[in-house]
């Protein structure tokens, strides 16, 4: 007769792949980040990343002029790669006896806490966009309205019509969406393209998305964002590990997530922010 333990039970590794496997559909705004596992394994946590500014036009060149060339300049963006981590205590009978899955229930708890995390990094650097790609309302009274999403994507320029796009706006903003007619497409009719999970409708060529995250304790304080796919990029340095422990004077079972990874703006041309007027 098989004898079931605790050990049957806890088994890191197929708890990693519970939990990586969960994380990709949990973090919301993962289909608009790239997502780069080139430095998985490798040393260092600090990366100077480097990035081209444009040369310019070509210009008209005389028969018998020499064309002078120009310099390649080059910038950079410096991310520091962090952990982020959760954990979840069991004890041996709710392991051993508990009503449900407590073992996949703790795996989800952590996938959850995790993809939370990565998200609220993803608004924090939407948040720093820079003033050249921010749109703001026309007065400090005046809350983000539909009509703003409209304006606001004259900072694409020429490229306003060039690939999906998603507008991320608070509970408040979506309210005043559906009450705009005529502008706004319903989840049902985009069924078939959404981009992102949890897409509630489209208004002037992009998907919305609702997240509590944006909502202020004022209508003016509330911001939202319109992201291209490739906006965003996220450079994981270690996949999830799931790491177990056990006290033996209390008899309960510690499972923690990590993961070390950096979320960063990799192409400021493709992110908008809309926000009321600064004063």
């Amino acid at each position: 007769m098989a004898l079931t333990t605790l050990s049957n039970l806890i088994n890191p590794e197929v708890l990693s792949d519970m939990v990586e496997k969960k994380l990709h559909d949990l973090i919301r705004f993962a289909p608009l980040a790239e997502v780069d596992n080139t430095l998985v394994g490798q040393p260092g946590d600090t990366l100077t990343l480097p990035s081209y500014s444009y040369i310019g036009d070509a210009a008209v060149l005389g028969e018998g002029s020499t064309l002078t060339p120009v310099a390649l300049q080059t910038a950079s963006t410096t991310v520091t790669v962090h952990k982020i981590a959760k954990g979840v205590s069991l004890s041996d009978e709710a392991i051993l006896s508990g009503y449900g899955d407590p073992m996949g229930q703790a795996a989800m708890q952590i996938a959850t806490a995790i993809a939370n995390k990565v998200d609220n990094e993803m608004l924090t650097v939407l948040g720093s966009i820079a003033s050249t790609m921010t749109y703001e309302t026309a007065s400090t009274t005046t809350a983000v309205a539909p009509a703003d999403i409209s304006a606001a994507l004259e900072l694409f320029g020429e490229d306003i019509d060039v690939g999906e796009k998603v507008v991320v706006v608070s509970p408040r903003l979506y309210t005043a969406i559906r009450n705009t007619n005529g502008t706004w497409l319903p989840a049902s009719e985009i069924a078939a393209d959404r981009l992102v999970r949890g897409a509630v409708g489209e208004i002037y060529g992009c998907q919305i998305i609702v997240s509590n995250k944006l909502k202020g304790d004022t209508a003016v304080e509330e911001v939202a964002y319109i992201v291209k796919p490739g906006a965003l990029k996220v450079i994981m340095k270690r996949d999830t590990l799931i790491e177990t422990d056990r006290n033996i004077l209390d008899f309960t079972n510690v499972i923690t997530g990590s993961k070390h990874e950096v979320c960063y703006l990799y192409d400021a041309s493709k992110a908008i922010k809309i926000q009321a007027e600064s004063t």
